[in-house]
This record gives structure tokens, C-alpha cells and sequence, in this order.
């Protein structure tokens, strides 16, 4: 009864370590870990511990027995990553253990243990935090803009994933632990300067993600009904700067123009049917707007071939799994063409899917979703708002039209410049060294200055990805500490309270955000896991609800601090 590894892996690559067979692959060593689609279980290999399930943060390892019917392909794709072998022999021949990387051992100075700002609250800050936090001494505190923390966790992950939002559990742990402060609601750049805190502290470490979309360049974008797909899923996840976003459904037809993830999460929570969403968190203002919605088909429309499709392989058996998937018959010669010709097994993988989906000429029983390559977009129909969408056949002089509402890009995302940083326009990364900051023109570090996450190396693997990525951040910054060549800070830990609460008084700490976790919840009720606050004002209420601790607690954790 071999385990499996299944559609909401995030390859953070904690099993890998827990596995005593070595079985789980590809490992953080390994060549292609940081753009893998996912971890394998050899089916061959393993032994049915368990002890990959309980390492995994988001539950995305069961028994084969286990699976339900949607989850069953994954079975073949795990062992598919693995070569045949004769009989007897457990372990492919170039297999060899993953080294446990040990976290960077602190030279601890008591007069001055090592205190680091982390500069946003996602994956990539809280992984960093951890690594951080695994030996005593080590202080750190984490800033973040909005008054809820976790980042693209929150706000990015569609609603209908909840187990890939299990990882926060484990981001919980890591806030509780005694040397980990939160400062929410407070932004860095305007409350409060990069100067600012390396005044109190050793070091910054930056995790601010690629909060920016990129944008196509061509005519009518810009008109209303035309936007972004990740600009939908902050509106669907009830960010609070997205609550009002003007999105129009009463066409039949939405266009997305790229094929990412991010398009195909799109595309399905437009055409799930309402009530199955309303058992997830997704935004009230989102699901009414969903349950009065007109579109009977979704457009996902690449560029490129279907051996180019930018989707991951997980996320396309999830989707054909779950929802109505069809192509017309051209793109169907298309996918037949591409499998004579590609050799790379994943890709065949694909390929093999998208050669059975439905045909787009035959009627739709509900809302569907069709995917359409070598469209190359010039320009974006309508006068007053969006009617449509003209392409040209990608290679070709061939015009196609398609009418629509609302139009939707995904091509991707840009880092943007943070305040008293060299940043690369070209890139948009901050230019690092492993993490460590360098100014582009001496190609020497910039003092207590660190990146993790898309901000260091774009926007490119998946939640667990940022893992390895912080590990390599924090190794060098101990490093740095331990050499020598970070400044102690000037102000005690009492002086950074009084500039952040004199900058910014709504600051919200671990005990205001434990209260909106909390009244989250309480909402939600017995049907949703949380029924979310979509605008600051109400998550600064349910803070100032929070239980002030009494006075002995209050001066016990200021003598730790």
C-alpha cells in the first residue's frame, strides 16, 4: 500500500526529509527541485511508514487506498516518475539520500542576540522566521501592511484549494513561538523606513513577493471590463483593497488571455456551481455576485501550442476532474500533433489529458470552460466598455474574434522597488547574492540588507518552493552575524514599540490578529471554514476586541523581549 502524493502538494520538501527510505523525489539537492510541479512517492520504494503524511504541511499525502476518484491519476503520475528497475530492486540506481541541511548555527552574543525585521508575512517571511527561530536567542519580528498576515495564503490560493491553505497551520506554530513578534498594519517604506529598522535590528530580511501584475500592451486594455486574473482571485479571496473591484458577469463569456494556474483557478471558480463555493471561504460579495452570474463558457487563450501550455500537470487533473474541459476540433489536431512529436514525459503527461477532453461544437450542459492556443492577442474590442477580443492565429495572417465581457490577463507578475534598495528593472529583483542585497554597481552586499521569496529570485515554484530559497537567505545572513559584519542595533526592543505605536497606533500584534483568526471563524459557523473581513475597518474592530493580557504577563514578556 504505497502512499501518494496528490494535487495540493506544495514541495516544500518536508517529507523528503521524514522519509527513512529515501523514496520521495525530487529532493532539495536535486537538479529541477525549484521548478518541480510537484514530489513523487516511489510506489517501489516506500514502506508505508507514514512518516511523510504527518511531515506534509497541507495534506497532500495519503494511501492509495485512500484516494478519492478524483485524486486516483495521481497514482500513475507518481510512479511514472520512476524508472522500471528488475525485479528485487527498491531504488533506481542514481537515487542517493537528501542531505538534512541543518539550520545555520548561531554564534549567540548575549549582550546582542541576533534580531531580525522580515518584511512581509508569506510563505517566503514565514519560512524564514522558522529557520531563524530553530536555535535560542534569535529574535524576530515581522512586519506586514495589512492587519492579517500570510500573503498570497490569504488572498491568492482560490478558495475551493482549502487544503493548500493548511499550510498556515504550520505558519501558526511558527507566530507562537516566544521569540517571534508580529507588527501587522504597519508598511514599511511609509510607517516606517528601511533606516528605521536597521536601527533595531541586525538585519532586514525583505519577502514582499511580486505584488504587481504584467500588464499587455495592446489597444482597448483598459477599458471597463478588462483587468486581471489575479486581480479576480484577491476580489473572490476578500482582500480588502479588492472588495470593490467593478466585475461584470452578465456576459456570457469571460476571456483569459494566458494559461498559468492562476488562469485555470480563475476559470473554474467562474464556472463551479455556487453552492458548492458557498462550504468554502470565499468573499460574500463575491459568491452573490457569482450566484446572479450569466457566463456559460470560459475562454482560456494561449499564445503558444499545447505542449507550451504554462499550467502545471497537477492543476490540470484537477481541473478536468472537477469541471467541464473541451476544445474545438483545430486545437484537437494541435495536441495529436504535439504528441507525435514530444518526448519530455510530463509533457506527454498533458498532452494525454488534453487529447481526451470534450468537443467544444457539442452543446454544454452547464458552464464550461475551453481552452484555445495559438491566439495571440492585438487588441481589445469596444467603445464605451469591452465587447470583445481580437487575435491573430499565432504564425499566421488569420484574424479571430471572440465576443465577450469581460476580459482577463495572466501573464505573469513583476516585482516592484522597495524604498533605499537597488532594484532591477529588467528583472524586477532586488540584485542579491544568494539573498544578500548587492549594489549593481560595486557588486558589494548593501549592509543588514537580505531578499527572500519572488522579490529575490521572481516569480517562479510554488508555496514550499520558498522554503530552500529562505533557508539559503538565512544561512548567509548568520553568516554575516557571525562574522561580524552586521551592526548591533541602537534601540532595545521598548524603543521599537514606542516608534511603531507613535508612527503607526493601529498596529496590530499576534493577540489582535489571534482575535480576527478567531471571530473569522466564529462567522463562518458550521458550514465555511471563515467567513472573512473584506475591509480594514472591520479587521481593526474585531483586533480592539482582543483580550489584553493582565499586568504580571505584560511585564514578563517585556523582560523576555
Amino acid at each position: 500500500m504505497p502512499h501518494v502524493v496528490t494535487q495540493s502538494c506544495c514541495s516544500d520538501g518536508s517529507c523528503v526529509y521524514a522519509c527513512p527510505v529515501n523514496c520521495i523525489h525530487p529532493s532539495p539537492d536535486e537538479p529541477g527541485f525549484a521548478t518541480a510541479e510537484m514530489l513523487y512517492i516511489d510506489p517501489v520504494a516506500c514502506v508505508d511508514c507514514g512518516a511523510c503524511v504527518s511531515a506534509c504541511p497541507v495534506g497532500a499525502i495519503a494511501p492509495d487506498t485512500r484516494l478519492d476518484e478524483n485524486q486516483l491519476p495521481f497514482v500513475a503520475l507518481n510512479a511514472a516518475y520512476y524508472p522500471d528497475r528488475p525485479e528485487g530492486e527498491k531504488l533506481p540506481p542514481t537515487s542517493k539520500l537528501a542531505p538534512v541541511i541543518d539550520a545555520p548555527k548561531v554564534h549567540a552574543r548575549e549582550a546582542n542576540p541576533l534580531t531580525v525585521a522580515i518584511v512581509g508575512s508569506g510563505p517566503a517571511a514565514m519560512y524564514a522566521a522558522d529557520e531563524l527561530l530553530t536555535q535560542r536567542g534569535v529574535r524576530v519580528n515581522v512586519f506586514e501592511r495589512l492587519p492579517t498576515p500570510y500573503g498570497l495564503v490569504r488572498a491568492g490560493v482560490a478558495p475551493d484549494h482549502q487544503s493548500t491553505k493548511r499550510v498556515t497551520k504550520l505558519f501558526d506554530k511558527i507566530a507562537k513561538r516566544r521569540s517571534f513578534r508580529f507588527f501587522l498594519n504597519v508598511e514599511v517604506g511609509s510607517d516606517l523606513s528601511h533606516a528605521d529598522l536597521l536601527d533595531h535590528h541586525h538585519a532586514v530580511l525583505y519577502a514582499v513577493g511580486a505584488p504587481n501584475d504584467r500588464r499587455l500592451d495592446i489597444d482597448g486594455m483598459g477599458l471597463p471590463g478588462s483587468g486581471t486574473a489575479t486581480e479576480i482571485v484577491a476580489w473572490i479571496n476578500g482582500h480588502p483593497e479588492y472588495t470593490d473591484l467593478p466585475v461584470d458577469l452578465d456576459h456570457e463569456r469571460v476571456v483569459i488571455i494566458g494559461n498559468g494556474n492562476v488562469a485555470l483557478d480563475v476559470a473554474r471558480i467562474l464556472t463551479t456551481d455556487p453552492d458548492a463555493l458557498a462550504r468554502t471561504d470565499i468573499s460574500d460579495h463575491a459568491l452573490a455576485a457569482l450566484r446572479q452570474s450569466k457566463v456559460t463558457e470560459v475562454v482560456i487563450a494561449a499564445r503558444r501550442r499545447p505542449a507550451q501550455s504554462a499550467f502545471t500537470l497537477p492543476e490540470l487533473i484537477g481541473l478536468t476532474s472537477t469541471c467541464d474541459v473541451v476544445l474545438d476540433a483545430a486545437d484537437h489536431e494541435l495536441v495529436q500533433a504535439d504528441l507525435a512529436t514530444v518526448d519530455d514525459r510530463l509533457t506527454r503527461n498533458k498532452l494525454e489529458i488534453l487529447s481526451k477532453l470534450g468537443d467544444a461544437s457539442v452543446p454544454a450542459a452547464r458552464p464550461r470552460i475551453r481552452l484555445a492556443y495559438r491566439l495571440t492577442p492585438q487588441r481589445v474590442l469596444g467603445a464605451d466598455r469591452v465587447g470583445g477580443v481580437e487575435f491573430i492565429v499565432t504564425d499566421s495572417d488569420e484574424t479571430h474574434w471572440l465576443d465577450t465581457g469581460l476580459v482577463l490577463t495572466s501573464i505573469g507578475y513583476r516585482g516592484k522597488p522597495i524604498r533605499d534598495l537597488p532594484f532591477d528593472e529588467t528583472t524586477a529583483v532586488v540584485p542579491n547574492d544568494g539573498g544578500r542585497v548587492v549594489d549593481p554597481q560595486s557588486g558589494r552586499p548593501v549592509r543588514g540588507s537580505y531578499v527572500a521569496g519572488w522579490i529575490k529570485r521572481g516569480p517562479t515554484g510554488f508555496i514550499g518552493t520558498n522554503k530552500s530559497c529562505a533557508l539559503q537567505t538565512v544561512q548567509h545572513l548568520v553568516d554575516d552575524y557571525n562574522a561580524g559584519h552586521l551592526i548591533d542595533p541602537l534601540g532595545k526592543p521598548a524603543a521599537l514599540d514606542k516608534l511603531v505605536r507613535s508612527r503607526r497606533p493601529e498596529v496590530v500584534d499576534a493577540a489582535g490578529w489571534q482575535a480576527i483568526d478567531e471571530a473569522e471563524i466564529a462567522r463562518g459557523g458550521a458550514d465555511r471554514p471563515r467567513d472573512k473581513f473584506t475591509s480594514v475597518a472591520e479587521m481593526l474592530a474585531a483586533a480592539a476586541a482582543a483580550p489584553v493580557p493582565p499586568l504580571r504577563q505584560r511585564v514578563l514578556a517585556g523582560l523576555r523581549r
